[in-house]
């Protein structure tokens, strides 16, 4: 049986963040304070080192659906793409990925991951090797973990 799921990343700023309120010796001006208005409105400064959460969902692509169909590259794509999901989950930066076990067009794979912003998130959904390969679609929605059950 085929297993496909998803890609997701988010990267870690390794910058120091100025305290709320205080000047930077850089610009002279003082950082805004967590959840006050920046420069954009309605939009809030999100806490320093606070990552956003994603949910990626990814179909494969017809001409996949049937097993026999896969070419050698395919399978190599797969691969790859359990890989890097391998290595995401061990940082933590995807907190859980799987797929729906029913045939054909309706299985789906989801991720669900931490990154930095929408572009940070977007770039490595785009750069996962069964994207790329396009044995895979990929789509991004903004989402936000309320209730996660605790490690046994």
């Amino acid at each position: 049986m085929l297993i496909t799921c998803i890609c997701a990343v988010s990267h870690f700023s390794a910058a120091k963040t100025p305290e709320s309120g205080k000047a930077t010796p850089e610009s002279g001006k003082a950082t805004p304070e967590p959840g006050k208005a920046t420069s954009e409105p309605g939009k809030p400064t999100p806490k320093p080192g606070k990552q956003k959460e994603f949910i990626s969902v990814q179909r494969l692509v017809p001409r996949l659906y049937n097993g026999p169909d896969w070419t050698k590259e395919d399978k190599a794509a797969e691969q790859l793409h359990f890989v890097q999901f391998m290595e995401k989950a061990k940082s933590g930066q995807l907190i859980l990925a799987g797929r729906t076990k029913e045939p054909g067009d309706k299985t789906f794979g989801i991720a669900i991951f931490r990154a930095a912003d929408e572009a940070a998130a977007r770039e490595f959904m785009e750069s996962d090797p069964a994207v790329v390969a396009k044995i895979m679609t990929a789509e991004l929605h903004p989402f936000n973990v309320h209730i996660q059950r605790k490690a046994p």
